[in-house]
């Protein structure tokens, strides 16, 4: 397996603010990485246009950052030692931006996800229960008061959020893959 590493989140903002997307890269990348976790097998070219639910949009250009995003995001999705990470912002960045950045990801990540999965996908108690607090973070509202303890609680969050990523593409990905394997 060839490894891509993910864009910059700047490149990826670039492109979505010449597209017109109206949305920012972590939203975007939450978006991809839900449609893929919910089971959905788009294709390089037209991902983005299924993504955004908007038949109007142009197929990625190859070898664009929003290519090399999707190149990437499959690619970590499925990589056995859980390489999986976010598109988030430059870390010298504020915590605030950084924190709407999280809540934006999972916003993103619930409507890609509810596009592919459908109202009723097959997920284990602990998937139901990770879905459940990826919406509660999304409609989160942040209060930053000390630097140092919304750091590391930033830092903590985006690792939950990481994990029930994995959790909910092992649920609607991976188990039936292997369960049609063995069959």
């Amino acid at each position: 397996m060839t490894e891509i590493d993910l864009p910059l989140y700047a490149e990826v903002t670039a492109q979505a603010e010449a597209l017109r997307l109206g949305t920012d890269a972590a939203e975007l990348h939450g978006s991809l990485c839900g449609y893929l976790s919910g089971g959905a097998t788009p294709s390089r070219k037209d991902w983005l246009a299924l993504v955004m639910a908007d038949s109007d949009l142009d197929d990625v250009e190859p070898d664009s950052a929003l290519d090399q995003m999707f190149r990437a995001t499959a690619l970590l999705l499925e990589s056995p030692d859980f390489g999986f990470e976010l598109l988030m912002p430059d870390p010298d960045l504020s915590v605030s931006e950084r924190g709407d950045a999280l809540l934006g990801w999972c916003r993103g990540f619930l409507g890609g996800f509810g596009l592919a999965a459908g109202a009723e996908p097959p997920l284990s108690e602990e998937s139901r229960d990770a879905l459940g607090d990826l919406s509660r973070i999304a409609a989160s509202d942040l209060a930053y008061d000390d630097p140092e303890s919304d750091e590391e609680a930033l830092e903590e969050v985006a690792e939950f959020v990481r994990v029930a990523a994995l959790l909910l593409h092992s649920d609607c990905v991976l188990g039936p893959r292997h369960r049609r394997s063995l069959n």
